[in-house]
């Protein structure tokens, strides 16, 4: 069966669904009002991103027992949201060291540019024996 997205892309749909399932026991509906998506849809989308193909908008028939129950869609939010929290907090210490050895590789920079400038040959000294003078 396929089902309508409204205008709004699969990450959003997947993102609405994963939002909702965050929501503390008892303002879901509330939450889900303020949202100006209509039960049924959210209903459908929910199946989507759980049981059916948001690739493709399709959810599956009803089968009975093949459909997650609450306590495991709430589990499952629970490990998509510490998987997030965990790779944001890599992707900041990544950002961390990023800085840092940029900050090296200026100092490095820096310091080769100093010995080349120690480095640079004088210039020619005038020979001793001017061949004019003679």
């Amino acid at each position: 069966m396929s089902v309508a997205t409204q205008g709004y892309t699969r990450e959003e749909i997947r993102q609405f669904v994963h939002e909702y399932y965050l929501q503390p026991h008892g303002s879901k509906s509330v939450w889900l009002a303020s949202r100006s998506v209509a039960d049924w849809t959210f209903r459908q989308w929910r199946k989507m991103v759980f049981e059916g193909d948001l690739d493709r908008t399709l959810i599956p028939r009803d089968h009975g027992d093949m459909a997650r129950t609450h306590g495991e869609r709430s589990a499952l939010e629970r490990a998509r949201a510490k998987k997030i929290a965990d790779h944001q907090s890599e992707v900041e210490q990544l950002k961390g060291r990023i800085r840092e050895l940029e900050g090296t590789n200026d100092a490095l920079g820096k310091a080769i540019g100093l010995l080349h400038g120690l480095n640079v040959p004088e210039p020619d000294a005038k020979p001793t024996n001017d061949t004019k003078s003679s």
